[in-house]
């Protein structure tokens, strides 16, 4: 059972927080942070967020939210082995070349501890803000995680679409491994048929307003019929009954979450505040030290 914490960049969102965050996550034990994504903040929108009962995002438009690959590149460069994710990074804003060189360096740079934790968006004013068309923003998706992985498993890339076109390109470094992780986050069927199909893992955000656990069955099946392995691919659930001041037995709650087929528990960084340095080490010495 592997451990991440979540939220991290718009937690801390300065260069001493990161640096302090990402020191004591991996003293912990912790095996990744996340860093969550929006390009700009609109003044006002109707679009509902999805992940909230309020249906409005949190904070307000003076809330810092540092890009997360900048971020990540900051407290990866003050850690040696713990991981980092986009939890998620909405990738039809990106231009899928100029994505991968900046994915495939900072994996490199790390030593191969980046995963690319992806999302199809849901605030269509912001889409409108960057000039994308918020429809078909799903089937753009696909093809971009596609496009990506050409540039990434060799030199002189093709790669042919309705969204995305080049001829014998090369994008240097190459990730560590060939490529990387590609998790799919999102708390819809869409979501998790998508993982199912091309996802490396799934993670349905911890604050979805609906039942997360009959998606990893979609995600299962949707691999079965793709001719994939769905062991293969990572699932991660959120835990509120392993958080401190939940009033019930850590362990326990993990290890249901373990029968019921879940590798990852991702957990809220802010849940562990005052006292990050003792919320942190107290988890890792009484939780993370028992699933290792």
């Amino acid at each position: 059972m592997k451990f991440t914490l979540h939220f991290g960049n718009n937690t801390f969102p300065d260069l001493a927080g990161a640096t302090r965050l990402a020191r004591l996550a991996e003293a912990a034990g912790f095996d990744s942070v996340i860093a969550v994504d929006h390009v700009v903040y609109p003044d006002t929108y109707t679009s509902t967020y999805p992940y909230a009962a309020s249906g409005r995002l949190p904070g307000d438009r003076t809330v810092s939210l540092p890009d997360p690959l900048i971020w990540m590149a900051t407290a990866i460069a003050v850690t040696t082995r713990l991981r980092f994710m986009t939890g998620v990074i909405i990738l039809p804003l990106r231009h899928p070349l100029v994505l991968a060189k900046q994915v495939a360096t900072l994996d490199h740079m790390s030593g191969g501890r980046v995963e690319l934790g992806i999302g199809v968006g849901w605030l269509k004013e912001e889409f409108e803000a960057l000039g994308i068309p918020f429809e078909k923003r799903g089937k753009r998706s696909d093809e971009y995680v596609a496009a990506m992985r050409a540039l990434w498993a060799k030199d002189g890339a093709s790669f042919s679409g309705e969204f995305v076109n080049f001829h014998e390109v090369s994008s240097n470094p190459k990730p560590v491994r060939g490529s990387v992780p590609i998790v799919i986050g999102g708390h819809s069927q869409a979501a998790a048929k998508r993982a199912g199909r091309l996802g490396n893992g799934f993670f349905p955000s911890i604050g979805s307003q609906v039942d997360t656990f009959p998606l990893f069955d979609l995600v299962r099946h949707t691999a079965q019929a793709s001719g994939r392995d769905p062991k293969a691919i990572e699932m991660m659930a959120g835990c509120p009954d392993a958080l401190p001041k939940s009033g019930k037995d850590p362990k326990a709650a993990v290890e249901e979450r373990r029968r019921r087929g879940i590798d990852r528990i991702i957990l809220p960084v802010h849940a562990f505040l005052p006292d990050l340095e003792v919320g942190l080490s107290r988890f890792g010495e009484t939780v993370i030290r028992q699933f290792a």
